[in-house]
């Protein structure tokens, strides 16, 4: 009887082992998930949005986002997710931002650096502004990007303004500035990058409703709004400005696949 009883333990023992399957949270490897690739971001007001392609490992716990001030510089915590997203939060408008990301596996294998060259220079925006016919209302016709607010159309501070001529509706700038419209849009976003050329040559451009304009500012700023209203006495916009002169990135994504230097791209915790 002894001898079955032992008999019948072993089988089931063996039976178990047979039947053992791979436990991620408890069987120990030392091997680190691979390096995250894809990586893109799209910079907006006051936030970085981050994605790359997911990883397939059976054992992936996750991903951990970094971000420095240059490419080979010293990359920085600042998150953790189980998805292939993420958004930085503390980004700040003006700022210049690298990312990378890496993998890591439940037993705490980490991969290296994400290889993509990725930055990002977040910008303010807003949204129902309203300025009016400098025709009637010469003191509330011109919007100023680099301090938020309307201005007459004749200050220095105007980087474009309304015109209602004759029933006809234009946005006008000044000889030291250049417009330009890009077409109908379905949102202020859909317009990435500003344009290299196809400025206007008559410093004008016929106002219409759902189309984005443009504007190349005198001190060599990019700045964007979408026409949503308009009347006889205003218009009514949404607008994106880069901060960072020359920068035309406006809403947009950098990704530029890069060698890493090893010697002198390092993260800490």
């Amino acid at each position: 009887m002894k001898t079955r009883i032992l008999f019948i333990v072993m089988a089931f023992l063996l039976i178990l082992q047979a039947c053992e399957v791979y436990d991620p949270y408890h069987d120990v490897d030392y091997n680190p998930p691979a390096i995250p690739k894809g990586i893109v971001v799209e910079n907006g007001d006051n936030r970085v949005d981050i994605y790359w392609n997911n990883n397939h490992e059976s054992d992936l716990a996750g991903y951990n986002v970094y971000y420095s001030y240059s490419y080979d510089g010293e990359y920085t915590l600042i998150g953790s997710t189980s998805y292939n997203s993420f958004i930085d939060w503390d980004a700040q408008n003006g700022d210049l931002y690298y990312y990378a990301v890496t993998a890591y596996d439940y037993n705490g294998n980490e991969s290296e650096l994400s290889f993509d060259v990725v930055y990002a220079t977040p910008r303010p925006e807003g949204f129902n502004q309203s300025v009016f016919d400098y025709l009637e209302f010469p003191n509330n016709s011109g919007y100023s990007f680099s301090n938020y607010r309307v201005y007459p159309y004749d200050s220095q501070n105007t980087d474009f303004f309304f015109e209602n001529y004759n029933g006809d509706f234009y946005l006008d700038v000044w000889d030291d500035t250049d417009i330009r419209d890009m077409g109908p849009t379905s949102s202020i976003y859909d317009i990435q990058y500003a344009p290299s050329g196809g400025w206007s040559s008559t410093k004008d451009e016929v106002a219409i409703v759902g189309h984005t304009y443009v504007i190349w500012t005198w001190d060599n700023h990019f700045a964007k709004i979408r026409i949503t209203a308009i009347t006889n006495e205003r218009i009514v916009f949404d607008w994106a400005y880069q901060l960072i002169e020359g920068e035309p990135m406006l809403k947009g994504t950098r990704n530029n696949t890069g060698e890493r230097n090893e010697l002198t791209r390092t993260f800490t915790r």
